[in-house]
């Protein structure tokens, strides 16, 4: 249950990212809602996750999926240039964090 809880508090990780900046330092209303709605479900999320799971690895795992996440939506709707080098580099951290889950 706590992995579970982990992989969807990291979704809410990149959306909450990805409103951040799309709230032009919260001076538009939608954005800096949903910036605060998934802060707060991220976090919550992550504090459970830390009940039982250790932190570095619960840590690594909500951020890799966050900026992951985050990065390919930028990419997606050309907010951010895409690359070959940043696709392998991202297939990189999603290694590293299946590799923490395996590993625990």
């Amino acid at each position: 249950m706590a992995w579970s809880v982990l992989i969807i508090s990291g979704v809410f990780e990149a959306i909450w990212a990805t409103a951040l900046g799309r709230s032009e330092g919260f001076t538009r209303l939608t954005p800096s809602v949903v910036f605060a709605v998934g802060l707060v479900v991220s976090m919550a999320g992550l504090a459970y996750a830390l009940r039982s799971l250790p932190i570095g690895t619960a840590y690594a795992v909500w951020v890799g999926i966050g900026a992951v996440l985050t990065v390919t939506y930028a990419m997606l709707t050309g907010d951010e240039a895409a690359s070959w080098t940043k696709i392998v580099l991202l297939a990189v951290i999603v290694g590293g964090v299946v590799g923490l889950k395996v590993l625990h």
